[in-house]
């Protein structure tokens, strides 16, 4: 096998992987209303999960460090939106919005990316890969709806709705710049210096969170839930992502966020004890061939 198909085939792997990794998100923001402020939590989780890359990475790092200061805002820029706003945004809006709002707005997120992946970075986007989004899209509704399709009318928007909205929005920005600014790092090492970036921007709101009358004690729990979130949908899930979108484009990429209300799903099942309902199977049904439709690559046209 050949180094480029090898790595298709682990950057392909890997765009099933992440959702996965990002759903602990989802349970982190849920269980941490109450013990750990939402900038307190998105700061430790990129210290953490940034001095853990620094440190895989820290002979690149320092070969590169001229290259690295260059491009410093870059770098700024990339934290501010997916550090900050993405990262404490979700935990912001999981403390006063609903479990299927948080889901119907992170599923516009696929549609937003690659559509802007077409029209910013030139990306191409065949036919097929538009039947796989609008299939995906659909399986997510029917697993957020939970089946019933009327229950879209009642929807109540409140504050956390406007939050996660500003996070999908934000994340659907950085994926574009981190494929549109090259780099000349590898993927650990820029993931380190966009955390170093993350932790810039999100150090004062957290200061200014702590000294808040309201904020709670620190406690192992808020402990257990910063290093969770860290490990898992902060390092695991960024590392994944950002590889897979270095060799398989934004747009192909982008698709994979449709199995988040799917993996999220079977984690309430497994971890809450919550009902795993034939919505999930029906929307797995039209989810996973939508995957298959962006994510095969094109047939191979004939020699001339």
């Amino acid at each position: 096998m050949s180094t480029d198909a090898a790595r298709t085939r682990l950057a392909l792997a890997l765009i099933w992987i992440s959702p996965a990794l990002w759903a602990v998100n989802s349970i982190v923001a849920r269980q941490a209303v109450g013990v750990v402020g939402p900038y307190t939590l998105a700061l430790g989780r990129w210290a953490v999960a940034g001095l853990l890359l620094a440190l895989l990475a820290r002979g690149e790092l320092w070969r590169e460090r001229h290259a690295v200061w260059s491009d410093w805002r870059q770098y700024l820029v990339l934290g501010f939106l997916g550090m900050g706003v993405c990262g404490a945004g979700v935990y912001i809006g999981a403390q006063t919005t609903q479990a299927m709002n948080i889901s119907l707005i992170y599923s516009a997120a696929p549609v937003v990316i690659a559509l802007a992946a077409v029209i910013g970075l030139g990306e191409h986007f065949s036919g097929r890969q538009g039947v796989g989004v609008a299939l995906a899209l659909t399986g997510v509704l029917h697993v957020v709806v939970q089946g019933r399709w009327t229950a879209l009318a009642q929807v109540q928007w409140v504050v956390g709705d406007g939050w996660m909205v500003l996070a999908m929005l934000a994340w659907a920005v950085y994926s574009l710049l981190l494929r549109h600014w090259h780099s000349t790092l590898s993927a650990t090492a820029r993931l380190a210096a966009i955390s170093a970036g993350g932790v810039a921007i999100l150090l004062p709101f957290s200061v200014w969170e702590m000294l808040q009358p309201d904020t709670p004690a620190w406690r192992q729990q808020a402990t257990l839930l910063t290093l969770a979130a860290a490990l898992l949908p902060g390092l695991g899930a960024y590392l994944a992502h950002g590889w897979s979108q270095r060799v398989l484009g934004a747009s192909k990429v982008a698709v994979s966020l449709y199995l988040g209300p799917l993996y999220t799903g079977a984690a309430a099942w497994l971890i809450l004890n919550e009902p795993l309902g034939l919505h999930h199977l029906m929307g797995a049904a039209l989810i996973l061939p939508g995957i298959y439709l962006v994510t095969r690559p094109a047939p191979r046209q004939p020699a001339q």
